[in-house]
C-alpha cells in the first residue's frame, strides 16, 4: 500500500476532523455544501442529495468518544421498479462510537463475533477522528436501495412485473397438483 492509499491519507467527500482535544458539551452541527453533497450522491449511487444536515452532541468516556444526534437529508434517488427519480426524506438516529484502533482486537481477515453495541464503532488513531465520514457513512445506510416510488405499480403492470402467479415458476407444479 502506497502513501496515497493509507486510511490516514484518504480523502472523504464530506470530512469533518474533530480534535479530542477541542471537544466541548456544545452540539455541532455538520452541513455538507453543493459540491459535498454532489460528490456523496455520485458515491452512493442516487440522483442528488439537495439537503443534509447532522445534529450531534459529543461525549468523552476516557478514550471512548461518543456522538449521539440526529441526521436529515433531502435526497432524490431512483425507483427500483420504474427508475424514475423521486424524492425521499431521510430523519435518522445517529448512535456512533469512536474507539481507539488499540482497542479493536481483530486481526486482519479474522472473523470476529460483534454484538449490537460494536455495530457502530467506529475506530479512530491519534487525536482526531472523521466525523463527517462517518455521517457519510450512516446516511449511506439510510438510503434504501430497493426504494419504490409512486410510479412503480404503473411500471409492474406496464412490464408485466406483476408476479402473477399463474406464469410464475410453481405454475407448473401448481398445474400437477390439480391433477390429483
Amino acid at each position: 500500500m502506497n502513501e496515497q492509499d493509507s486510511p490516514e491519507k484518504q480523502v472523504t467527500e464530506f470530512s469533518r476532523m474533530v480534535d479530542l482535544r477541542q471537544i466541548t458539551d456544545a452540539p455541532l452541527v455538520l452541513e455538507p455544501d453543493e459540491a459535498e453533497r454532489r460528490r456523496l450522491a455520485a458515491r452512493f449511487g442516487i440522483s442528488a442529495i439537495h439537503a443534509m444536515r447532522a445534529q450531534v452532541r459529543l461525549s468523552v468516556d476516557g478514550a471512548i468518544i461518543r456522538a449521539d444526534g440526529r441526521l436529515t437529508a433531502a435526497i432524490d434517488q431512483a425507483c427500483a421498479i420504474s427508475g424514475e427519480d423521486f424524492p425521499v426524506a431521510i430523519n435518522e438516529a445517529l448512535h456512533l462510537r469512536f474507539v481507539p484502533e488499540t482497542q479493536v482486537e481483530a486481526e486482519p481477515d479474522e472473523e470476529i463475533e460483534l454484538s449490537a453495541n460494536d455495530c457502530d464503532d467506529i475506530p479512530y488513531s491519534g487525536l482526531t477522528f472523521d466525523l463527517g465520514e462517518a455521517i457519510a457513512q450512516s446516511l449511506a445506510l439510510a438510503i434504501d436501495p430497493f426504494a419504490e416510488g409512486p410510479l412503480a405499480d404503473k411500471a409492474r403492470a406496464e412490464h408485466n412485473l406483476a408476479g402473477d402467479a399463474a406464469s410464475g415458476p410453481f405454475a407448473a407444479l401448481s398445474a400437477l397438483q390439480k391433477k390429483d
